[in-house]
């Protein structure tokens, strides 16, 4: 029997984004919901946890009406949501923020070694027993901010846990924890509705599978029974995509070199080179410096030592991003939302950002000439929005990541440092990406690119360097590229070291 039953659902903004949806979703089953990015998936897991209300069809949840007009209503039904983007509040703990909704108290004052208490088990159940619960939310990395938001809704009563792309973040290892405790869940009668594009994931912890597209249901399956090229068939409405096979590249001379760079622990001592249309790729473990290497090279954090040049000329002053980018180097940072993003703007806004003087005439904005750019650089990455002047945070996290990559196809650097460029979007929106990488490379530029899926890495790179502590381990040419070896090469450097 169905603990959750959702029957025609709508929602419409400037356009519809869900219509006619119905799900059911029985107690002690995870149950995934797939999609391309902007196909709907978030909305419905919002509406379903309150935090959006719907425009038309009716909920229940255990035989009764069901319709939260806010989250604290859904929480306290005991629908519990973890959202893609973590929304920890920085300034306050971990503590404070497992529990920001309930501290525990007396007379008014927070029972600080209650509150420990409680967070302690709570973290210990996401696998994060080390973590203190007094530090900062604000100084921990992005994969545990996940789990940090996974404790806080597991430790309230939980009758359906909906988690928004829950594992985007976190390493293979996490993973496994993650997903041992979910089986305890639905082993308990808690109902999981899981959203991810990780297919191969989905297939070990799903028992069910819905797909929507474009707002609407296509297909439901077994998980069992359903093969990824069935899966991604209804999604993007053709058949599997096939992979592209590496063309040779010729590289042409050094567009930068890094020596001898450092910033305290992470990265240490890392030099390496990159010529004009090669890719590079940086390899290694989470924490192992390859997101603190590239904000290094492009100014947003300031190296203790070591040098930058672009090509054989002398060693650039790079004192923050703008002067990076007058040299020519761009960063697509790893978290679009916090580092990337003016959510609040509208995507002309955040397509043209980096190239403003490029459009300003005696101090002032030619919006024609703006808009124009904008929206070629919309068509060109087929970004699924209303109009250029619709604002970003209403777009899918897909959406939102193919707009941070046009602002620097637009600006055109001859470097582009780029981290995690397809992370939590779907198979159709990443082939975009990989072929707008793959042409900026053609066209001559030197990319640097980081990314935590190695079949990624070696898809796409000339070459992969790999970090490992802080360290460079090994350089592999793309004729020596080998899974075993490289993985091998990320682990060097903790061999004999404190976990």
């Amino acid at each position: 029997m169905s603990l959750l039953r959702l029957r025609g659902l709508g929602k419409r903004y400037a356009t519809p984004v869900l219509a006619d949806v119905g799900l059911d979703l029985a107690a002690g089953e995870v149950h995934a919901l797939m999609g391309a990015n902007g196909a709907g998936k978030s909305t419905l897991s919002k509406i379903v946890s309150g935090l959006v209300a719907a425009d038309s069809g009716t909920m229940e949840l255990a035989g009764e009406p069901y319709r939260p007009r806010t989250r604290r209503e859904a929480q306290r039904a005991g629908v519990q949501i973890v959202l893609q983007e973590p929304n920890l509040i920085p300034t306050l703990s971990v503590a404070e923020n497992l529990f920001l909704a309930d501290l525990p108290h007396r007379a008014g004052i927070v029972a600080t070694a209650a509150l420990r208490a409680q967070a302690a088990s709570a973290l210990r159940a996401v696998g994060l027993e080390s973590l203190d619960p007094d530090l900062p939310a604000g100084r921990l990395g992005v994969g545990q901010q996940q789990l940090v938001a996974l404790a806080a809704a597991l430790a309230h009563p939980c009758r359906v846990l909906i988690l928004d792309e829950p594992t985007a973040a976190l390493t293979d290892a996490e993973i496994a924890q993650a997903f041992t405790h979910l089986r305890r869940l639905a082993a308990a009668g808690t109902a999981i509705l899981y959203i991810s594009h990780r297919l191969e994931e989905i297939r070990r912890i799903a028992h069910r599978i819905t797909v929507l597209r474009d707002g609407r249901v296509v297909g439901e399956r077994d998980a069992d029974h359903a093969s990824i090229d069935e899966m991604i068939r209804l999604m993007v409405g053709e058949g599997m995509l096939d992979a592209v096979e590496q063309a040779p590249r010729s590289a042409g001379t050094i567009a930068l070199r890094v020596e001898g760079l450092t910033r305290g622990r992470l990265p240490r001592d890392v030099s390496f080179e990159v010529r004009h249309g090669e890719i590079l790729g940086l390899a290694g473990l989470v924490g192992s410096g390859r997101s603190e290497t590239l904000r290094a090279i492009a100014g947003a954090d300031r190296p203790t030592s070591g040098r930058v040049r672009r090509g054989d000329g002398p060693p650039l002053v790079i004192r923050g991003p703008r002067d990076a980018v007058r040299a020519g180097i761009g960063l697509v940072p790893e978290d679009r939302k916090t580092q990337g993003l003016c959510l609040t703007q509208s995507l002309r806004t955040n397509l043209t950002l980096a190239t403003l003087p490029a459009f300003a005439r005696f101090g002032w904005i030619d919006g024609g000439r703006e808009g124009a750019a904008a929206a070629a650089i919309r068509s060109q990455f087929a970004i699924r929005s209303d109009s250029i002047d619709q604002r970003v945070d209403e777009l899918s996290g897909g959406n939102q990541q193919k707009t941070l990559l046009g602002r620097w196809l637009l600006r055109d650097p001859d470097v582009l440092l780029i981290d995690e460029p397809t992370r939590g979007i779907d198979v159709g929106a990443k082939r975009a990406v990989h072929a707008a990488l793959r042409d900026l490379a053609a066209r001559g530029k030197a990319l640097v690119l980081v990314s935590s899926e190695l079949p990624e890495l070696m898809a796409l790179c000339d070459r992969i360097a790999v970090l490992s502590d802080g360290r460079l381990a090994a350089t592999f040419d793309r004729a020596g590229f080998d899974e075993a070896a490289i993985t091998a090469a990320a682990f060097s450097g903790y061999q004999g070291s404190p976990a």
